[in-house]
């Protein structure tokens, strides 16, 4: 017994050194590509590079409103896509701990109970001459054990680490989702209810417009086209206001639906009440890779794809796997336990595949197509954090001057309709006129309120883009 213990011993730590020096020479490790991240990845223009980045900045510290930190923070807790990825990162998780699990040998335990009668009619049942029964009792263990020669195993666990940390980063990608949807979706709650004012005051106006058109026939000096005008003008409004009611319920939906709950009203505060601190610090490109969840989940695909090429390579290998078993054995249980119903048997085996149907070449060579694939992935989603950052970067830097602009263009209309409306008043003008510059008044303060959610969304994009918002 003792000498058989020492030949497992002696396999064992032979098995051990082999597989130490073997897997060292067979598995490769990953290195980030070359050259994937530009430079000049996205458009600053004359913005100057800096080593810091917004991103880096909370999301408590760039969404200040108290209210609308509340409506986030009851998503983050409720909501189902973030609920959804947390189940995914046990479930990676669950692997990863199974992926470690394979350096360690298989082991069964259990006893047993056999009864054999020989057929009468055989060439043994006619030796015997009679018909015999026997019955077996045993209490065996085995023990299997595959040596990681040539680094199969490692790359197994590695692929699963990286898939594990993968669903991480995809769990910080619906975070850092959530967070930029509820706060453009709060934003354009604001400035809807900004244009409902806007719309309401207006019905009020055109409605005294209309009472004023009406006096300005009877005196004879409009007809009564410029009173149907004038009333078509205030049906327009108050259809806008339908809409607008409209518009406001379903994203009070859409944000009920993202927080967890069933559709309810959504408190909020006011468009003049926001202010939305965005420094234009941009970081440099590569820090992207650290920043934005789906760049990194894009990268760990990558590594995931290139442990499982190693280890399909290793397939080409030879096996060396080494089974033991031992235990009780005896025709009776009065004699099971004695020490001559003792056996056991170490076998060790080295098998090196040949002809398989092509199996191994074939998971090869689609483990370097999947490989290939996970790295235009991760260039892809690359370029397009670059592209994002770009397009916030011009819009949000455009909007001041966009309002600005867009101020004067309101103030000039409403002078215009009191021009017009006066002259019309002298019989100096064609209503007309008085209907255009209405019009043209209202478009150009609903797209005031526009602007200025465009330009808080803008902020929110460009926060996100740099990869804000999970931390």
């Amino acid at each position: 017994m003792k000498s058989l213990l020492n030949i497992i011993k002696g396999i064992t730590f032979s098995v051990a050194i082999l597989a130490a020096v073997s897997s060292c020479m067979a598995r490769k490790e990953y290195h980030r590509p070359d050259n994937v991240v530009d430079e000049k990845l996205y458009r600053t223009d004359m913005l100057p590079a800096d080593s810091t980045n917004i991103s880096n900045v909370s999301w408590r510290e760039i969404f200040t409103d108290p209210i609308l930190q509340g409506h986030i923070s009851k998503a983050l807790e409720n909501n189902l896509d973030i609920r959804i990825a947390l189940q995914s990162i046990n479930s990676a998780e669950a692997y990863l701990k199974q992926s470690k699990a394979a350096y360690e040998p298989t082991v069964t335990v259990g006893p047993g109970y056999t009864f054999q009668t020989q057929s009468l009619n055989t060439q043994t049942g006619q030796l015997f001459g009679q018909r015999r029964y026997i019955n077996q009792l045993d209490l065996t263990a085995s023990i299997g054990f595959e040596a990681d020669l040539w680094g199969k195993l490692k790359a197994q666990e590695k692929a699963q680490l990286a898939n594990y940390l993968g669903t991480v980063a995809a769990h910080k990608a619906v975070k850092s989702d959530l967070i930029a949807s509820i706060a453009s979706a709060y934003y354009q709650l604001l400035t809807f209810d900004e244009q409902k004012k806007i719309i309401t005051e207006t019905i009020k106006v055109r409605e005294q417009n209309l009472e004023t058109t009406k006096a300005l026939k009877v005196s004879g000096t409009v007809t009564e086209v410029a009173v149907q005008q004038s009333e078509a003008l205030v049906y327009n409004a108050k259809s806008l206001l339908i809409d607008i009611d409209t518009q406001i319920q379903l994203l009070e939906n859409t944000m009920s639906l993202l927080m967890g709950e069933p559709s309810h009203s959504v408190e909020r505060s006011s468009l003049a009440a926001q202010n939305v601190p965005i420094d234009l610090k941009l970081g440099y490109p590569a820090q992207l890779l650290s920043n934005r969840p789906d760049v990194m989940r894009a990268e760990y695909n990558l590594m995931n794809a290139f442990e499982l090429t190693n280890s399909a390579k290793a397939q080409f290998y030879p096996t060396l796997k080494i089974t033991g078993n031992g235990g009780l054995q005896s025709m009776d249980i009065d004699h099971l336990f004695s020490v001559n119903s003792l056996f056991a048997s170490v076998v060790a085996g080295l098998a090196q595949p040949i002809l398989n149907k092509r199996t191994i070449k074939t998971n090869y060579e689609v483990s370097l197509a999947n490989q290939e694939t996970a790295y235009l992935n991760f260039r892809k989603t690359v370029l397009t954090a670059g592209k994002e950052v770009s397009d916030a970067i011009r819009v949000f830097s455009v909007q001041d001057s966009y309002i600005e602009l867009k101020q004067k263009e309101l103030d000039s209309y409403k002078k215009s309709v009191d021009y017009s409306q006066e002259l019309v008043n002298y019989g100096m003008a064609n209503y007309l006129e008085v209907l255009n510059a209405s019009v043209n008044s209202l478009n150009a303060e609903l797209n005031i309120a526009n602007a200025k959610y465009s330009k808080m969304k803008a902020g929110v994009e460009l926060y996100q883009a740099l990869g804000g918002g999970w931390k």
